[in-house]
């Protein structure tokens, strides 16, 4: 039996190299109201605007968002995006990037406006060269990952079609991981996918399926035939087909197929969700997972992509919630680590006029007089959002031995409460931004405090919102359960008679 949990735990401990073409990708949003008077085209009103690392570097960021190592390789251009992309590559703590400088084409850029409402894509514009790189970069690119292969676990090739991925280096590279006893793991583009044989693991859409060995994949059973046809024709040992909506498909061998069925999540976007899938199966296969698990693993990492805006990544914590039972869900659906999703939540509240409270705390033991806490921060408002420090910031502020509970564990136990809404995760030693961010109606914190000593007091009471102190339960502290724990219990004194 996989032990997912104890798998995602040494997630860390990998390292992962990725190769491909990299590309910027930026994100205009706004709303569309009216009709330009130039001309029959929409004007969008812009409200914000979003670049982020795309293409495989989007496979990259989503290795390094599940704590992973990543070795890039790719190719930029000599230009402004390029430069851009160095630098963003190079505040990914988790990300080493090796880049070839391509003087004689431009880096691949993409930009899309998007209706904030609606999220849906008005618009795409693009700057690109899908010519195959020249020799040299080739060379470049080759020398690169054969150099740093041995470091890795796992080899992805993330092939957008734009020219980074030629025959020549994607045949070095699948002979050197072969050679190397490393899975390398292909997400393929356009319909002769004979380029990619010797590839471990191999994840085309339904589409790219259907057009690679020309037959129908409509059904179950005509995807599971293509998919083995296309195992046999590429010399893989394993094919996984995306299929949006209805889930995946993993063939392995003679073994039956594995259909897995795709979570009822609401989709916000779809963008870079193929990224997410090759990532984490590309982490659990550098640490020995099974192709069933890494799968399973990978269809629910793309539910929690899928469910937000823009090229989303998912992290540990998120994907170690999605896969949880069913039983635990509605309790899980409580959680937020990802604050880009609060924004949502919040307004859905707000437009029904209800108000929304706010308390914090690190809830490492529960213990009464939290419940009395949150019961009475419950009743003051119509939705209460918990703020919970993170665990290294619990760490910073308790000291040595704190938390008790990894962040997990608590944020399990209090969206378990009925009075708690949501339960937000926070990384400072304050929830100063978390309040930024929530704009709560009712502030609630511990009788301990004065109203001037709580964090955020005057920001909530500048927006006409109160501020609530709660009586505390005496002899209640999880300090003090802590020291109770660690000292050893007296000996009991025995009289002795004569």
């Amino acid at each position: 039996m996989f032990d997912f949990e104890q798998h995602l735990s040494e997630l860390g401990a990998q390292t992962v190299l990725c190769v491909g073409d990299l590309m910027l990708d930026e994100f205009v949003y706004g709303e569309v109201s009216r009709i330009s008077p130039e001309a029959p085209a929409q004007v969008i009103a812009v409200s914000r605007q979003e670049t982020v690392i795309g293409g495989a570097g989007n496979v990259a960021r989503n290795i390094a968002a599940l704590g992973v190592q990543c070795l890039f390789v790719g190719v930029v251009g000599e230009d402004e995006p390029g430069r851009q992309l160095m630098a963003a590559l190079l505040e990914e703590q988790q990300i080493e990037p090796y880049l070839v400088i391509d003087r004689a084409r431009p880096t691949t850029r993409k930009v899309r406006f998007v209706s904030e409402h609606y999220s849906t894509h008005l618009l795409r514009a693009d700057w690109e060269l899908s010519t195959p790189i020249a020799s040299a970069c080739e060379q470049s690119v080759i020398a690169h990952a054969i150099a740093i292969m041995p470091r890795a676990g796992a080899v992805v090739l993330s092939d957008y079609a734009k020219g980074v991925l030629t025959p020549r280096v994607i045949r070095a590279i699948i002979e050197a991981a072969r050679q190397g006893g490393k899975p390398l793991i292909v997400d393929p583009k356009g319909t002769d996918f004979t380029v990619y044989r010797g590839a471990t693991l191999i994840t085309p859409n339904r589409k790219e399926l259907a057009d690679a060995t020309r037959r129908v994949a409509q059904s179950d059973a005509e995807i599971a035939a293509a998919a083995r046809e296309l195992a046999a024709m590429v010399e893989s040992e394993a094919v996984l087909v995306t299929r949006s909506e209805q889930g995946m498909t993993l063939v392995v061998g003679d073994a039956a197929p594995v259909h897995v069925p795709a979570y009822p999540v609401k989709i916000r976007d779809v963008s870079g969700a193929g990224d997410t899938v090759v990532a984490v199966l590309s982490t659990l296969l550098a640490m020995g997972a099974d192709f069933e698990p890494a799968t399973r693993a990978a269809n629910a990492a793309a539910a929690v992509v899928v469910g937000k805006r823009g090229t989303a990544t998912v992290s540990v914590n998120e994907l170690r919630s999605r896969i949880l039972p069913t039983a635990s869900l509605a309790s899980q659906a409580k959680i937020v680590f990802d604050w880009s999703l609060l924004d949502e939540r919040l307004d859905e509240w707000r437009q029904q006029g209800q108000r929304v409270g706010f308390t914090n705390g690190c809830f490492d033991l529960l213990h009464p007089g939290h419940v009395r806490l949150l019961a009475e921060a419950r009743a003051a408002c119509d939705r209460l959002v918990v703020g919970l420090n993170s665990d290294a910031s619990v760490a910073r502020l308790k000291g040595d031995g704190r938390p008790i509970q990894r962040e997990q564990g608590r944020a399990d136990v209090l969206a378990a409460l009925e009075a708690v809404d949501l339960v937000v995760v926070f990384p400072q030693d304050t929830p100063l931004e978390l309040i930024k961010k929530v704009r709560p109606t009712v502030l609630v914190k511990g009788g301990d405090y004065h109203r001037e000593e709580v964090v955020g007091h005057d920001i909530v009471e500048a927006m006409g919102g109160e501020v609530l102190l709660v009586d505390l339960v005496p002899g209640y502290s999880t300090t003090r359960l802590v020291d109770r724990s660690r000292t050893p219990p007296r000996a009991a004194k025995t009289k002795i008679g004569s």
